[in-house]
């Protein structure tokens, strides 16, 4: 068989195949379970094979370009324009192969199994936070019912627990409550840990010690973004990163007038709340700095607000990034303008 192309439906148990030559005859249709997919394809020539961006997709890319073949990513938006009629794994794999094939299509990045390591450590530590604010909020939400107010803010919030808790509770709802705030507590030591790993995986990458040096950017943000990133050179430019996350205006542009909205909020939430928070820290600190962005920054939050400046200088970050991790150098404070 002399097939050029193949789309996979990617699934738990059983894969749809679906096979084209070099001009564009079905040479291959079938169902493949799990444990025969590699087993098919060792059998088959180098060839061109699509799947969807989904749960275990970057695992079977890597496999399948061990054998030789030219392993893509999709986006599952950029595959269902191709499909022609109604949903099935047999028409999704169609439309899969029918998309690989097109010469404008933009695909996935592969990531190594250490950037999906790093990538699972943000994952658990960002889900063991959600449970910390969870059970801020559950003890926040009770304590309320017997006329007790936690004060705002997390440390606050729990250096007054102790007390609270013995301001005249009935001993059931007391007892309860403390098994609340030891659960935190050992939130608290479970998130420390992460955070440690993570600095720890910070200073034994160079890029990552790189991205620290932009203001705005630590040691969660940078190991994020240099796993998330597989291959900066994918970007033509800073902006296509910016527009990648999200950060970029969303557009309505037509008979060549130009209307601009908000920001698209595309892409990875996680990556773009990372920077959107590292730019209130910068924004924290702005004081009389005289460089250029400090400048730019105290401008922009008189005309445009705080929060809009916070996402312009996370967009401008994001470009910076680029820049940093295409041309591997440090970030250089640039002077105000008429200055030395």
């Amino acid at each position: 068989m002399n097939i050029t192309t193949v789309g996979i439906d990617l699934a738990k148990n059983v894969f749809s195949v679906h096979g084209v030559d070099a001009h564009g005859k079905l040479v291959l249709k079938k169902t493949v379970s799990r444990s025969k997919l590699l087993e098919c394809f060792a059998n088959l020539p180098p060839a061109i094979i699509g799947m969807e961006a989904c749960s275990g997709d970057h695992h079977w890319a890597r496999a399948l370009r061990s054998l030789g073949h030219d392993a893509r990513i999709i986006a599952p938006r950029f595959v269902i324009p191709y499909r022609k009629s109604g949903k099935n794994d047999g028409n999704d794999a169609e439309a899969i192969c029918e998309a690989v094939g097109r010469p404008a299509m933009r695909f996935v990045p592969i990531k190594s199994v250490e950037q999906q390591a790093v990538l699972s450590l943000h994952r658990i530590r960002s889900a063991v936070v959600a449970e910390r604010t969870a059970q801020l909020n559950q003890l926040r939400g009770l304590l309320a019912e017997f006329g007790l107010i936690m004060p705002k803010g997390r440390y606050p919030a729990q250096h007054h627990i102790p007390d609270i808790l013995e301001n005249g509770l009935p001993s059931l709802a007391r007892r309860l409550l403390h098994d609340i705030h030891l659960r935190i507590l050992q939130l608290n030591q479970q998130i420390l840990a992460y955070d440690r790993e993570i600095e720890n995986l910070a200073r034994h990458s160079e890029p990552a010690r790189r991205l620290m040096t932009l203001p705005g950017v630590g040691a969660v943000t940078a190991t994020a973004l240099v796993a998330s990133i597989a291959d900066p050179a994918q970007f033509d430019n800073g902006r296509q990163l910016a527009a990648w996350l999200g950060l970029v205006p969303r557009q309505y542009s037509t008979g060549g007038k130009t209307r601009l909205g908000r920001i698209t909020k595309q892409g990875d939430k996680y990556l773009r709340t990372l920077l959107i928070h590292g730019t209130r820290a910068v924004l924290a600190a702005l004081k009389d700095k005289q460089d250029r962005t400090s400048c730019w920054l105290r401008e922009l939050v008189a005309r445009r607000g705080y929060k809009r400046a916070a996402v312009a200088l996370a967009a401008k970050n994001a470009r910076i990034v680029w820049a940093m991790l295409t041309r591997c150098e440090t970030y250089r404070i640039a002077p105000a303008s008429g200055m030395a």
